[in-house]
């Protein structure tokens, strides 16, 4: 299991968590036994600036030990890493970091770069993985290319991944067994977003067909809609490993109080993009105006074709 609350959560408030609230996170997941927690992104300055993002999009090594000392635990840590937002040289050789993991995310195109930039991370010992974005929006020749690429290389995860909240079981399904014809030898992960309150169904459904790395965020706290629930997924696994009170108690005390402050999970905007395959950002930006509870104007706005891609 990999809990993604302060990295996909991040994207709802630009990571401005303060530090309480981020170490919370992390001994609620240390004392919930969940394997590895992505706290963050790796960025580069040259693509994103320090005045409007928090230290979890550039999770410098400082911040990270302000947190975590040396992590004596058994949880390992996780960034993200985007094509194109992040420069070799601000990935540091895995014996100067308290990451174990870069998670590289690409689109289709970017497959390539996305394969360099991992084995990359491989060479430095890191683990890796690359989460295909926006697979629902790719063409069947497209994707067939890109497994490919990545059945020759030396990367060992490959993640499905609904960006949009858009699929549904049977495609989850067929997705599954595409990815594992394709890439023998590779664990297949799985993140889902909860657009249209599919994110917990359908990460069983990919549980179901051998995905073997599950993402969830805490009470769901993602971008837009959010992804499927830590708390939940730990509920469904029924592995003694794993704690359910630890995740109660920072929900209790952390997460009920932000929810006033920052607002995320199901609404009808993001229904409306996860059902027609758009990006929720269109969605987002709408909840963050006066009329965000005029849902019939944001509807037609998407059937004209307005506040889309």
């Amino acid at each position: 299991m990999i809990d993604c609350t302060i990295r996909d959560g991040g994207l709802m408030n630009n990571w401005q968590f303060n530090d309480e609230f981020v170490l919370a996170v992390y001994q609620a997941l240390v004392e919930s036994g969940v394997d590895y927690m992505e706290i963050g992104y790796k960025s580069s300055e040259k693509a994103y600036s320090r005045k409007e993002n928090g230290p979890w999009k550039f999770c410098d090594d400082k911040d990270l030990r302000r947190i975590v000392g040396e992590n004596m635990t058994d949880i390992k840590l996780s960034a993200m890493a985007d094509i194109g937002r992040i420069e070799y040289d601000d990935i540091a050789p895995k014996s100067e970091s308290l990451l174990d993991m870069i998670r590289v995310a690409c689109y289709v195109n970017q497959m390539d770069k996305a394969i360099a930039l991992a084995e990359h991370c491989m060479d430095k010992g890191y683990e890796v993985t690359i989460n295909l974005m926006a697979v629902s929006k790719v063409m069947e020749r497209d994707l067939d290319e890109a497994l490919n690429d990545v059945a020759k290389s030396r990367v060992p995860i490959f993640y499905l991944v609904d960006s949009y909240g858009s699929m549904y079981c049977e495609q989850i399904e067929d997705l599954m067994n595409k990815y594992k014809n394709a890439l023998p030898g590779k664990t297949i992960g799985i993140h889902a977003h909860n657009n249209m309150q599919l994110a917990f169904s359908n990460t069983i459904s990919a549980i179901i067909h051998n995905a073997n790395m599950l993402d969830s965020t805490i009470f769901g706290l993602g971008r837009g809609a959010g992804n499927c629930h830590t708390e939940i997924l730990l509920s469904f696994l029924k592995n003694p490993k794993y704690r359910l009170a630890p995740l109660f108690k920072v929900i209790q005390e952390h997460f009920l109080p932000l929810q006033k402050k920052v607002t995320w999970g199901y609404h009808i905007p993001y229904l409306i993009t996860g059902s027609m395959n758009f990006h929720p950002r269109s969605a987002m930006a709408w909840m963050e105006s006066d009329n965000h509870d005029d849902f019939l104007t944001f509807y037609n706005n998407i059937l004209d074709g307005k506040d889309i891609e």
